[in-house]
């Protein structure tokens, strides 16, 4: 795999025009008569998000060549669904920046976010039901549910240094990749790819997923905050045992192991540049990136048998935008 630095408008080129038709559904679909609800979801929706997730509808219906326009819906569909779990986790983690804005919690309150959470979560659900396909229906039923275990899978993980390799990637394919699964999924039954194209898509949206996740977990040690859009150890504040502490505990020394070990199961800042040294020493890094090149590399191989297109070209470009992004 070929490893370029891109940032996402050039990506995102070969449907700019269909992403614009999505903000508009987006915007459409935000109206209520609530005025809380629209200050709050469209300050979300509109802070800075990437539509990774909503472009990777567009770009796999358009690469099994779909020609309506049901994907303009179904990419609104998942990043309301994306949005409505960003609003529960800044609350659940109790952040107060992302993609260097303050988050809405941090503005609103948390019972506004929780709430208009749940009217983005609901309102999918209506789109959904609009598309009229059961299939579809079912692929993002069953998604939303999956999300909500990662959930419950990372808070009960937090503080618990014990956790292993397996139990991580179990979380973060059940959190994050879940959502890029089905979003490739969703393309290729719009597209109507048989059931094997169907399968090599999602699998192909289950690794980039999963590889966009370690690098994020990676970043919360590498990058800065202005990069970033967040304070930078805040997994390691809120007790998150992820792939650069597990591999620092099992690469390192007793004494480090230990201390890595303390900061978990503690959580908070104080410990943040002994362990950033740790972390650094041990390798941990590089281990990490590692995992999620060979992440990366699955979700390439997932696409051999896509017909070329620039469609297919860009789902390729964003293997490598997602491990060498520093944000």
């Amino acid at each position: 795999m070929s490893v370029a630095i891109l940032p996402i408008p050039p990506i995102f080129a070969p449907i700019a025009v269909d992403m614009q038709s999505v903000d508009a559904v987006i915007r459409q679909r935000l109206h209520s008569d609530v005025v809380l609800i629209r200050q709050v979801a469209e300050y979300i929706i509109h802070s800075g998000g990437k539509r990774l997730r909503p472009a990777l509808v567009v770009f796999c219906a358009n690469a099994t060549g779909y020609r309506g326009v049901h994907h303009h819906e179904l990419a609104a569909v998942v990043e309301f669904i994306h949005t409505a779990t960003l609003l529960h986790d800044d609350v659940v983690d109790e952040s107060d920046l992302r993609r260097g804005n303050k988050t809405a919690n941090a503005l609103f309150g948390n019972a506004a976010s929780v709430l208009v959470g749940d009217f983005l979560y609901s309102r999918a659900f209506q789109m959904m039901v609009g598309v009229n396909d059961l299939r579809v229906m079912q692929v993002l039923a069953d998604a939303t549910n999956v999300i909500a275990e990662g959930e419950v899978l990372q808070l009960l993980n937090c503080h618990n240094a014990d956790v292993g390799i397996d139990d991580y990637l179990r979380v973060i394919r059940y959190k994050t990749a879940k959502l890029f699964e089905a979003a490739t999924r969703l393309g290729a039954i719009l597209g109507g790819a048989d059931a094997a194209l169907e399968a090599q898509l999602a699998a192909f949206g289950m690794h980039l997923g999963t590889a966009f996740q370690i690098v994020d977990d990676v970043l919360d040690y590498t990058s800065d905050e202005v990069s970033l859009g967040k304070h930078l150890g805040d997994d390691l504040a809120e007790g998150k045992p992820t792939l650069p502490l597990i591999f620092a505990m099992q690469h390192g020394t007793a004494a480090q192991a230990a201390r890595v070990r303390t900061a978990i199961e503690s959580g908070g800042r104080d410990d943040f540049q002994a362990i950033l040294e740790i972390i650094h020493a041990t390798g941990a890094l590089d281990e990490s990136r590692v995992s999620a090149r060979a992440e990366a590399q699955l979700a390439v191989n997932a696409l051999q048998s896509l017909p070329p297109s620039i469609f297919k070209n860009s789902l390729l470009e964003l293997c490598s935008f997602a491990i060498e992004r520093n944000h």
